[in-house]
């Protein structure tokens, strides 16, 4: 009988994964990860992880499960929390679910589970695993979840074939209202739970809150650019080379003061992040100010009217060789080579037509359509129909 291990979160959906692994015959052991007990940061005096641990427990006990809790709020201060800093302040916007999966959920805890003689470590997400064949070699493709509402393949983007070989994702055939009516018949205490918001696992902190405990305030600047600005009107010149043409269009326009007018007054560059539209608290503009980018060294926000302001949208992006996956690794372009896909840059976007080509340092994704905050930091994440294939870090 093979041993799987599966992560119960104390929500809904580890909670049925668990039940089906149970009735497809596997033997089944549940573990809570703890990732966070700085209780100094949690802003509030709820402490959803004790919340969430208990009814983890419980949802075992009624399943017949054996069940324990690990604490990984060490590696997971580390690499999750620490990285996050260092990005911020860097001026880039992390993606902390993407990272949590990559460096804890399917590396220590994977390992964790591995120690405890388990064949396979499974979690509730909605996503499925396919296996083919390939010149004789097993190759497992990461696919998107049945429920194109709750489909999570973006957040897997990283993860590699040794991953994937020892995942489980039972609940990637069902859609969310049927595993809540799968709860609600096995009368789980987790039935009719929300689902989780906030950072994965530190609990109900909102971002901007547990940054400022962390990055000292420094005020700066609020600067609007206006759209008619020439860098923004220019033709596009003429390119020499497809390298040329992506190097300009994914280009990262270099914003000055000067360009524009100040209009108010900020806390900390490093606390925005490119496309917000709350907490910039400057009124009086016909249309409302979105941040089209920050300058941390300087301190300066930049910002444009309108969800259509230029400096917004963007048709092309890259990714340095350093930050590049390929989870079909058997598909990995060579230099020179390119590819037709659809893409998305963050979790719930709906895919988008694009063209992946391979340089000397990294990839270009170029966009049929123009993109929105493409924001440095975040996951670029690539698609051949429903199968996810490759992502990367937009750098």
């Amino acid at each position: 009988m093979k041993r799987v291990i599966i992560g119960l979160s104390g929500g809904v959906d580890s909670s049925v994964a668990a039940y089906l692994l149970k009735q497809q015959g596997y033997e089944v052991i549940g573990l809570f990860m703890k990732n966070w007990h700085d209780d100094s940061v949690t802003i509030s005096n709820e402490c959803p992880w004790l919340d969430d641990s208990n009814d983890a427990m419980l949802v075992a006990e009624k399943l017949g499960i054996p069940f324990q809790t690990v604490d990984l709020s060490e590696q997971y201060k580390e690499r999750i929390v620490d990285y996050m800093f260092h990005e911020y302040e860097k001026g880039r916007t992390p993606n902390p679910d993407v990272l949590c999966n990559r460096e804890i959920k399917f590396d220590v805890f994977m390992k964790i589970a591995l120690e405890l003689g388990a064949d396979y470590v499974a979690t509730g997400h909605y996503c499925r695993k396919g296996i083919i064949d390939k010149d004789g070699n097993k190759i497992y493709q990461l696919l998107a979840g049945v429920d194109e509402n709750k489909d999570q393949s973006y957040f897997l983007c990283q993860l590699s074939q040794e991953q994937l070989s020892k995942s489980l994702f039972p609940i990637g055939e069902l859609t969310k209202p049927e595993v809540r009516e799968i709860a609600v018949k096995l009368n789980l205490t987790t039935a009719d739970k929300k689902d989780s918001q906030g950072l994965c696992f530190i609990g109900k902190v909102k971002l901007p809150d547990f940054l400022q405990q962390q990055l000292k305030p420094k005020e700066g600047v609020i600067v609007e650019i206006p759209k008619e600005q020439p860098f923004y009107i220019e033709d596009e010149p003429l390119f020499d080379s497809e390298e040329e043409k992506l190097k300009f269009l994914s280009r990262k326009i270099d914003y000055k003061i000067e360009q524009g007018k100040i209009v108010g007054k900020h806390q900390g560059a490093h606390y925005f992040t490119k496309g917000q539209r709350k907490g910039l608290s400057v009124g009086g503009t016909i249309k409302p100010l979105f941040v089209i980018d920050t300058d941390v060294d300087e301190n300066v926000i930049y910002t444009g009217q309108g969800k259509e302001h230029p400096g917004l949208l963007k048709k092309a992006l890259f990714v340095t060789n350093s930050e590049l996956i390929w989870i079909r690794e058997d598909l990995a372009l060579k230099v020179d080579e390119s590819m037709k896909v659809t893409a998305r840059i963050r979790y719930r976007q709906a895919l988008e037509n694009a063209t992946l080509y391979k340089v000397d340092s990294g990839l270009y994704v170029e966009f049929e359509n123009y993109q929105s905050a493409i924001t440095e930091g975040q996951f670029v994440a690539w698609y051949l129909n429903d199968e996810l294939i490759g992502s990367g870090v937009i750098s």
